[in-house]
């Protein structure tokens, strides 16, 4: 089965606010057997407009990676995100 992937791209206005999202969010991601395999780290944009912040965070399936992002438990941690910045996600199946 292929796996999952939600791919974040985003600008952090508020780094408090930011981190009480993350902190939250991790019960999602736990439920639904996330695993971080990019967050931050350095980075450069080869073309496009980009974001400073990039996380891609591995699923056992794409099931897997939509339940995450519509769950009531991530919804939860999106309200503390809530003029914190500015983010694109995308939900993708891999290989």
């Amino acid at each position: 089965m292929p796996k999952g992937y939600v791919i974040a791209h985003s600008t952090v206005t508020d780094a408090e606010k930011w981190a009480a999202y993350v902190a939250k969010s991790k019960i999602a991601l736990d439920k639904y057997e996330g695993k971080p395999i990019v967050r931050g780290g350095r980075y450069e944009i080869m073309e496009g407009n980009g974001h400073p912040r990039n996380v891609v965070i591995e699923f056992p399936s794409y099931e897997h990676a939509h339940g995450y992002a519509t769950s009531p438990e991530y919804a939860e941690a999106k309200k503390l995100r809530q003029g914190a910045g500015a983010i694109d996600i995308t939900i993708v199946e891999g290989a």
